[in-house]
């Protein structure tokens, strides 16, 4: 069932989604399929060679997790807007929790637009991974 622009209201929560533990084969898979392979992700000994104490899970895999918390709440294809500033490593064995909150509607170009901000936190100690804000495009019910 679609999620419709007048059934949301400002202060509304997304419903969260967990993701993890997060393990080191999950970092070999995103490097395939991102093209990243920057070998801090991935190999140990140059992590530490860089000052990090092992490997770090890939930036834009915790922001696809939020992105995935987006797209099960309004829907593939309803994301017109999504900007996130990293502020914390995620390593192997973390789970992380994505959490949003709605922030504001408007109607844009005939569009019903729902505004947001979310979080991605680490859940055994709530460390902040990433904080964003996301529009999303939901249809009308009169549409």
């Amino acid at each position: 069932m679609p999620l419709y622009y007048e059934d949301v209201e400002t202060g509304d929560l997304l419903p969260e989604i967990v993701k993890g533990p997060i393990e080191e084969i999950d970092l070999v898979r995103y490097s395939g399929a991102s093209g990243d392979f920057n070998p801090i992700h991935t190999v140990p000994r140059i992590a530490q060679e860089v000052g990090l104490d092992g490997i770090i899970a890939h930036g834009m895999l915790i922001m696809a997790y939020a992105g995935q918390m987006i797209d099960a709440w309004a829907g593939v294809g309803a994301l017109r807007r999504f900007k996130v500033r990293f502020s914390g490593m995620t390593v192997p064995g973390e789970t992380v929790v994505c959490e949003g909150r709605v922030t504001g509607k408007e109607e844009i170009d005939g569009e019903g637009i729902v505004h947001g901000r979310l979080t991605v936190k680490g859940q055994a100690d709530g460390s902040t991974k990433l904080k964003g804000e996301f529009s999303v495009a939901l249809p009308r019910r009169e549409a």
